[in-house]
């Protein structure tokens, strides 16, 4: 394996120590709580649905923690949804808040769950069906105005699955955070376009959307609205080229002619407008790469942080390990002005080799500004990357052969929630935050 350059030396927490319990190996001074497992009664009677992926954190009342978790799960998983194995609480849901309800027989097992955690007493208050209907809800992200975007990774459509479905699919939807055990009606932003969706995340400053495509030519995408905040009452969807680089191929795969994308490089770019964005034969990107969009491999977790965005590419670089973008809009994003001062895309993180990361999923920023990200991988990790490009382990899954996804800090940065997925598993870690080497 290639050696890591000086700007790749591990930093971190120190050695990872091995769990008791055969689960998870944290450092010294962390631990860890399970707070939920697929399978089990919620407070709304539901069973609490398998397959946990991405996840947002929200202030609730008195110190209450009020986490939006999704389900990547399809409609024939009956074994991993919210109405039982035989669909035998499918009759307690109402069917009107449903996107996707196969008449009956195959509803949408996707959507989200909703949890009030209470960091006192270490205990979830409440747990509940909050998004229903949906198919293989991947990851979303978190609003400035407190709502959780969840995005399904999917794009079957009417008729599919032997003529069961009744709708299409490859939307984002948008979850109130709430206390209140309550199911929302799922309306789908069909302006936002219809493809393989993975993850979103806000510019607080402008509210516009940026969301990656989770295909290995897939596009990076921004969602310009028409009203801030009111992402239901329209905008322009666009996709990100390479000022002077027409289609320009960023993932650096070791068998595609032509120059590399240069690591540590800011680049400018331009945004070019979509047209036919509900895509009915799911070609929005390749259309877009045809008028000289970037394609990335396998865009994937997304979080804003101070003035700029990162997202995860699960199998970019010379040895398709995985890369890391950074995204830094400019001064007048989103606006006619814009090209007085483009935002700059650079190529944050791609070590090509699978000891310090492989298969970023799931990203984060912790509050003091280190990326967080969960490996897609049989062996995962839950890698740290300092704002100077140095690695470290956080965590690693020794009890289940299944990736991490949806790690996300509370509000106040002191819990770090993070999925077991295959295992059906939400688990809660504390430790000495920010004292890191």
């Amino acid at each position: 394996m290639a050696k890591a350059s000086s700007r790749e030396q591990i930093a971190g927490y120190g050695p990872l120590i091995r769990d008791p319990k055969g689960i998870l190996n944290l450092p010294k001074g962390f631990s860890y709580k399970i707070i939920s497992r697929s399978g089990e009664k919620m407070s709304d009677g539901f069973l609490t649905p398998g397959r946990p992926d991405g996840m947002g954190t929200f202030e609730g009342k008195d110190g209450r923690i009020i986490i939006v978790r999704n389900h990547e799960n399809s409609p024939d998983e009956f074994e991993e949804g919210a109405f039982g194995k035989k669909n035998e609480y499918y009759s307690k849901a109402d069917a009107d808040k449903l996107y996707e309800t196969g008449k009956g027989i195959l509803p949408g097992l996707g959507g989200t769950t909703t949890l009030v955690y209470n960091p006192i007493t270490e205990e979830v208050e409440q747990e509940y069906l909050s998004l229903a209907g949906t198919i293989r809800n991947c990851a979303g992200g978190v609003t400035p105005w407190g709502s959780w975007l969840t995005c399904e990774e999917s794009t079957v459509k009417k008729g599919d699955y032997k003529g069961q479905l009744e709708q299409n699919h490859g939307y984002v939807f948008e979850v109130p955070a709430s206390e209140e055990a309550k199911l929302s009606k799922a309306r789908p932003i069909k302006a936002m376009g219809r493809f393989n969706h993975e993850a979103v995340a806000v510019d607080p400053r402008t509210s516009i959307v940026y969301l990656t495509e989770d295909r290995g030519d897939g596009l990076f995408y921004r969602f310009v609205p028409n009203v801030p905040g009111e992402l239901h009452r329209g905008g322009k969807l666009q996709a990100l080229a390479i000022q002077g680089s027409p289609s320009r191929d960023t993932r650096n795969w070791k068998d595609l002619k032509g120059k590399k994308f240069p690591k540590n490089t800011p680049i400018e770019v331009e945004w070019i407008d979509l047209e036919e964005i509900d895509a009915p034969e799911d070609d929005l990107r390749h259309r877009g790469f045809h008028e000289g969009a970037a394609c990335f491999a396998r865009g994937e977790g997304i979080w804003f942080g101070d003035e700029e965005l990162y997202f995860a590419c699960t199998n970019g670089g010379e040895i398709s390990a995985g890369q890391v973008f950074r995204y830094v809009p400019g001064e007048f994003e989103g606006t006619a002005d814009e090209k007085e001062a483009p935002g700059k895309l650079e190529l944050f993180a791609e070590p090509n080799d699978k000891e310090i990361l492989k298969s970023c999923d799931n990203v984060a920023i912790a509050p003091w500004g280190d990326l967080l990200l969960c490996e897609d991988d049989p062996h995962p990790f839950v890698v740290g990357i300092t704002t100077q490009g140095k690695y470290y382990k956080l965590a690693e899954n020794i009890g289940f052969r299944t990736e991490f996804a949806g790690g996300v800090f509370s509000p106040d940065g002191k819990i770090y929630f993070v999925n077991i997925q295959g295992a059906g598993l939400t688990l809660a870690i504390t430790g000495p935050w920010g004292s890191r080497s």
